[in-house]
């Protein structure tokens, strides 16, 4: 079923995205810990992430790049700065450069993560905080609200393999 709802709210700061799966909360977990799954489905279709780097704890470090689809790089980061599996990970998230430092012209983000057992299956809300009005509106422009709908919309059919 992926995304069911989007929200942008510029009084909070926030964009929540709300996706539900047809498979137990443990395994939608493990899109999000399994770095080789999780690179099937961060980045849209177009523009594919590889994590070369994803601890996986709280404090860890993952770093991954997006190839375009004329082969151009885009680099990030996350630095996980609360889990509780299998319900909430919570994550710094940037832009970083070729060496995978964060980019300080480029705003981050914070994310909240938390899955929850549905009938059908897995609920995940996905809450993305910005430090200011201008951030949300720099990463709306960037295609952000779009780019995660078509990511997350990639869960169903990993799912689906098992």
């Amino acid at each position: 079923m992926a995304v069911i709802s989007t929200n942008k709210d510029t009084e909070a700061l926030t964009m929540t995205f709300v996706a539900e799966f047809g498979a137990p909360v443990k395994r939608v977990w493990q899109v999000w810990a399994d770095p080789r799954q999780l690179e099937r489905w961060w980045g849209p279709p177009t523009w594919p992430a590889t994590f070369t780097e994803h601890e996986f704890t709280e404090g860890g470090r993952s770093a991954y790049f997006m190839t375009g689809p004329e082969g151009e790089k885009a680099a990030g980061w996350w630095r996980i700065t609360s889990l509780d599996a299998p319900n909430r990970l919570e994550f710094e998230d940037g832009f970083a450069d070729d060496d995978g430092n964060p980019v300080s012209a480029m705003p981050s983000t914070t994310s909240a993560i938390t899955l929850e057992a549905i009938d059908s299956g897995t609920r995940m809300t996905s809450v993305t905080t910005f430090a200011t009005l201008a951030d949300l509106q720099k990463l709306s422009e960037m295609g952000m609200e779009e780019g995660m709908r078509s990511a997350m919309a990639q869960i169903d059919t990993l799912l689906a393999e098992d």
